[in-house]
Formats: structure tokens, sequence, C-alpha cells
């Protein structure tokens, strides 16, 4: 690793990007966050809080908040990109040399079709890069209650480097070796947590939800496998355990927008009123297509990406899930 073996910096300043700023400053490092709009930017370091997606988290005085990328990535051993996947290729192509990079986006990028890793990778070739992923809240991880994750890539330095410079006694890290596993956990999530809103808010019950998120457990598997992964990194933080919070929590965008979904209210109208991304919109459909061209079948996915295009109702998508025909589990 090059650069001062102490300095994170974290590029994008979303809810995430800022709790993993406060982390790595909780694991002893020297911090800096990069926002990209100047203004806002003034606004943070102003307040001491990122009131547009972190509000009420305190920012201690050691963490250095700036617009200027060069300035906050000068010296730095490790890049922490927290840019929303839809973004992430329009930020890179903004930005100057990198040091080693962790990505913490989930998603596909539309288009594309690209996984994180795939999009830094066309953009920074030979950069080593892994990913973080796991069932973490942002404001619980900001407010350093206790967490776990797993960082997966084919570079150990990289791996072991980002467990040095995030870890404390509470946030546990675990390495791994998968990243397309774990990439695909990560971004066909937030895709079921739309899906089991919308049948708790359609009051379908949690016998309903219970086999909804375990029948796209089996999805994540197979389209995991057929793209190089692994099953079992389905079973694990990436995977399971992320499924678990997000298909539940109530702090989950996706759960709470297929929440609204299922009530009866339009997905623009839930939408138009929020200030961060909902990952699972954009993922549905490209994601569904990544699958299609892999012949992996999706049916939860396709569902989701119907039910959000307008061209299916709720109720309608679930009597379609029902009505498949017997198979072996």
């Amino acid at each position: 690793m090059r650069g001062n073996a102490r300095k994170v910096t974290v590029i994008g300043a979303g809810a995430w990007g800022t709790a993993l700023a406060l982390q790595a400053l909780r694991a002893g490092g020297e911090v800096s966050l990069w926002v990209r709009e100047p203004a806002r930017a003034l606004a943070v370091d102003a307040r001491r809080e990122n009131a547009l997606h972190l509000p009420g988290t305190p920012l201690p005085d050691g963490l250095a908040v700036t617009a200027d990328a060069g300035a906050a990535l000068a010296g730095a051993s490790l890049a922490v990109l927290a840019v929303p996947t839809q973004h992430l290729g329009a930020v890179l192509r903004d930005l100057g040399a990198l040091p080693p990079s962790l990505v913490v986006a989930k998603g596909v990028e539309t288009g594309t079709l690209r996984f994180p890793l795939e999009i830094l990778a066309e953009a920074r070739p030979g950069l080593p890069a892994a990913v973080l992923s796991g069932p973490n809240f942002a404001h619980e991880v900001a407010a350093g209650l206790p967490a776990a994750a797993v960082v997966a890539g084919s570079d150990a330095a990289l791996r072991e480097a980002a467990l040095a410079r995030l870890s404390s006694p509470g946030f546990r890290l675990y390495e791994g070796a998968d990243p397309m596993g774990v990439q695909v956990a990560g971004a066909a999530k937030n895709v079921a947590a739309i899906a089991a809103g919308a049948v708790m808010g359609a009051g379908l019950g949690e016998n309903a939800r219970a086999a909804l998120v375990t029948r796209c457990l089996a999805e994540i598997a197979r389209l995991a496998v057929a793209l190089g992964g692994r099953a079992e990194t389905v079973a694990g933080l990436s995977g399971l355990g992320d499924l678990m919070l997000t298909c539940a929590g109530a702090g989950s965008r996706n759960f709470s927008l297929g929440l609204a979904l299922g009530r009866g209210e339009s997905a623009a109208k839930v939408l138009a009123g929020r200030a961060s991304v909902t990952e699972g919109v954009a993922t549905a459909p490209a994601l569904l297509a990544r699958a299609a061209r892999a012949g992996v079948e999706l049916p939860v996915c396709a569902a989701v990406a119907a039910v959000l295009d307008g061209t299916l109702a709720v109720g309608d998508a679930v009597e379609l899930l029902m009505g498949r025909p017997p198979r072996a589990e």
C-alpha cells in the first residue's frame, strides 16, 4: 500500500460514505471525506454534521471535509468509493489518480449491466480493488453500534489493509475471496427488499414474506454461480445477512418503497420525496437483463421490475408468482 499508511479517503458523502468515514476515524485512521458539491462541503464542514443524509450525527474535528478531490486523496493509502452505482462511472472520470480502492456501492449499472468492481476496472485498469458489503444500516454504523461485513477481492494485501483501516471492536470485518458472489448478493437484496415491503404493505402476512425472501435467496445463489461466484457466499453476511436486514428493517429505503407500493402509492411519488438513492429501482431491470444474458431466470426480480414500471399491479405479481408451475425446491 502506498502513501500514508494511516490515511483513508472516502469518496462520496451520502449516509453510508459518512458513516464509513466515521468508522475509519474510529479505527485510528487519518480520514478525509470528499463531497462533490463545494457549497455542500462547506456547509457540512461548518456545521460538523451531514444534515442532508445523516442528521443528528456530529462529525469530529479530526474528520477533514472537502470538495477538493486532489487534496482529499493526497497521500491516501486507501480510497473508499461510496458513490451510488449509477453515478460511479461519472465520478471516476472526474477523479485523478487513486490508491487501492474499496467499493461499497451495491447494484448494477443500467445500460452496461456492470457491477461496481467492473465499472472500476474499466475506468482504472489494474488498480487493486475490493468490495465491502454486509447487513449494515449507515446510521447504526455511524453511532458505533455492533455490526459486521465482508471485504471481498482477489488482492490479499488490499483485503488485509481494508480490515486494518476500518475494523474496530464494534465493526467486525471478514475477508472473502468471492467478489462476484458478494456483488450479486448486494445488488439482488435491494430488489428483494422492495418485494418484501410490497408483500407487507399489501397485508399478505409474515408467511408470505418469509417464503418470498427464501425464494429470493435461491435466485441470488443461481445467478451468483452462473456469473462465476460461489453459492456458499450467499449464505453469509453479504447474502442472507443483508437480506434479513433489508427485508425486515424499517430503516431500509428499498423495503419502505415496497411498503408504499403495497399500500397503493406510486413509486414516482415516494421517490420524489427522497434525498437518498433507492438502489433497487434501477437495479431490478438491470439485474434482470444481466441474468438473462447468463441464461438465469429471476421470477421475483422480474415481478418487481414489472411493478416498478407500472405494467403489473402488486396483487397480480403475487398471483403470478404463486401460480408458477410446481418444482423441486
